[in-house]
């Protein structure tokens, strides 16, 4: 393992290089390093892991060898039926065959090669339930918990989890530690897990500034960092790539810079670019995200789009067609106390909750509270054309911010001072109050409750028909005693609310590539010995955000399928380079804006 640039000769060699250590490119090294070829990682900030190590590392995978134990009753193209449905013409039904084939090949060769094991979440539906062809369990797959300890020094290597997903000074909780949490003076089960958690931490931060129990993105990228590390892969931390160097083979060589130091490194098979795509590059952003400030995007840095840049050097495209340019959510924003921002992704915990509402300037809801949160952003911005909906305005009562919070704000409605003081929280004794704060139509926001209040005695969202599918429900409150799980009424005072922008969380639009991931030119001819995968690349879903972890289960099947393409393109002379793809049938929607 080298730890930095100036470890390496000029012009050393190396089977496949991948640029970008996400979830997509460290799974592209890891099934390069599996297949015998001798790798190099290059990440261009001083953590790996991404996006992905912010994430609930959650991975859609269909049909893969964990799904028959939640659900025996699906299949491949069940699925494909489903995206088909879900997707249709706005990416290619070629390139979505390739992914759900090579997904369940991918998670199989990774199980059996190396440290990185995955479950089948045992209901986790798919986000458009309403679509034929949708599951509610067996395609959301989750990596199993880590001990970080076994990185030893490597583990300062990961990126830390976003501070406000953990709790007692970085101890990392998922989604099962949760609810054991808010349990554990209800149930012995829940009090014997929470203690074994608690006494885990407290051993950790004698010898460690955050917790080393990793679960969800950090152990996904945990497991696979441990798993390279095994394999001898090179991983060098704070090196940009400057240049791909093209020849009578296509890509032959990369420059890297690290501070002074530059390297020209030789590549044999290939270049891998996983580097997280466009959205903090410096024009393409305002490009393709108009209105979207930087600010608002909970991603983690370093996808400024550098090396897609280099890529359209050399011919390549970006792809067209896709609902939207990038994938959404809600977010909350809030300056810490060291003048960091703190950007608070509204996935499931609060907005769809009983008693929760959303609206926009006029004080009335403009959407299904409930939607996914992809869908949730792009209605954000759609409704901002005609009304006033960025910022919009997460509202609730006293018993909502108890029962589930409001963003940062955690549940149980203490310690809300801070939080009041600095503006994140606004609270008003009566809605019209909360409303003056706001600078929001009083008028629409009391009518708005009250209609809310009616439609939770009836269980009929009549504006919105929230709570009508089983996604819906299943982040409404199953504990809740109404007619529908989704809605509550608003009432308790004081009333309080967040402030909510739409923020990116990952690219849609990409680099145009095959079904062996080989990056495409402007005629549509691979341009040998480059790849793309993750969100250097066009997604299949095509801007579309079908279920759990659209974003990493293809960046794992197209790095397994870069990764194998260009190891066997390292093992053989120059003239008779692998070729593998299918025909490739492209979208036919416009570019979307």
């Amino acid at each position: 393992m080298a730890e930095t640039l100036e470890s390496l000769k000029q012009n050393e060699t190396f089977d496949v290089i991948v640029v970008g250590a996400g979830g997509a490119g460290m799974s592209a090294a890891l099934v390069a390093a599996i297949d015998g070829a001798r790798v190099l990682l290059v990440e261009g900030t001083e953590y790996v892991g991404g996006t992905t190590a912010y994430s609930a590392g959650t991975t859609w995978i269909p049909a893969s060898m964990h799904a028959a134990s939640v659900n025996p009753d699906d299949s491949s193209a069940n699925a494909e039926a489903f995206l088909n449905r879900a997707v249709g013409g706005r990416s290619s039904a070629a390139m979505r065959r390739a992914f759900l084939d090579a997904g369940p090949k991918a998670v199989a060769h990774i199980e059996a090669n190396s440290d990185v094991k995955y479950r089948a979440r045992p209901f986790h539906p798919d986000y458009l339930s309403e679509i034929e062809g949708s599951t509610l369990r067996g395609r959301a797959l989750e990596p199993l918990p880590f001990d970080g300890r076994k990185l030893g020094r490597a583990f300062s290597l990961i990126r830390p989890p976003i501070p406000e997903f953990t709790v007692l000074g970085a101890m990392m909780v998922d989604r099962d530690d949760v609810g054991h949490l808010l349990n554990m003076t209800k149930s012995f089960a829940s009090f014997r897990h929470a203690a074994k958690l608690l006494a885990r931490h407290a051993r950790d931060r004698m010898s460690s500034p955050r917790g080393t129990r990793l679960v969800m993105g950090n152990a996904l990228i945990g497991r696979l960092l441990y798993s390279l590390l095994q394999r001898g892969v090179t991983v060098l931390t704070n090196t940009k790539i400057e240049a791909l160097h093209t020849g009578a083979n296509g890509v032959e060589a990369v420059t890297l810079s690290h501070v002074n130091e530059r390297r020209r490194v030789v590549v044999r098979g290939g270049v891998v670019l996983a580097s997280g795509g466009f959205n903090r590059h410096p024009k393409r952003r305002g490009e393709m995200l108009p209105g979207a400030d930087p600010a608002w995007c909970p991603g983690a840095p370093g996808h400024s789009g550098g090396a897609q840049d280099l890529a359209l050097a050399a011919g390549a495209r970006f792809g067209e067609g896709a609902l939207s340019n990038a994938f959404w959510a809600p977010v909350s924003v809030r300056r810490r106390a060291d003048g960091t921002t703190a950007v608070f992704p509204h996935f499931i915990m609060d907005r769809g909750k009983p008693g929760m509402i959303t609206v926009d300037k006029s004080g009335r809801r403009f959407l299904n509270e409930n939607t996914s949160y992809h869908l949730f952003g792009v209605a954000m911005q759609e409704a901002n054309k005609s009304t006033p909906s960025v910022p919009a305005y997460l509202v609730t009562d006293s018993e909502g911010l108890r029962k589930y919070g409001l963003g940062m704000v955690r549940p149980g409605g203490k310690g809300l001072a801070p939080f009041l003081a600095d503006g994140y929280l606004v609270a008003g004794k009566t809605l019209d109050e909360l409303a003056t704060k706001l600078d929001i139509d009083a008028a629409g926001l009391a009518d708005s409750v009250a209609r809310m209040n009616r439609y939770a005695q009836t269980g009929v969202d009549a504006d919105f028909q929230r709570g009508t599918t089983d996604y819906q429900n299943a982040n409404g409150d199953v504990n809740w005693s109404g007619p529908n799980k989704c809605l509550g009424p608003i009432g308790a005072a004081p009333f309080y609310a967040v402030r909510l922008y739409p923020g990116d969380i990952g690219a849609a639009t990409g680099l145009v590539i095959d079904t062996d991931a080989r990056v495409l030119d402007r005629a549509d001819r691979p341009i040998d010995g480059l790849y793309a995968c993750g969100n250097d690349a066009q997604s299949v879903m095509g801007g579309v955000y079908p279920g759990p972890g659209i974003t990493l289960g293809p960046g794992l099947a197209f790095g397994y399928l870069a990764a194998r393409h260009a190891t066997m393109r390292a093992r053989q002379p120059a003239s008779a380079a692998p070729t593998l793809a299918l025909p490739i049938d492209l979208p036919t929607h416009a570019h979307a804006k």
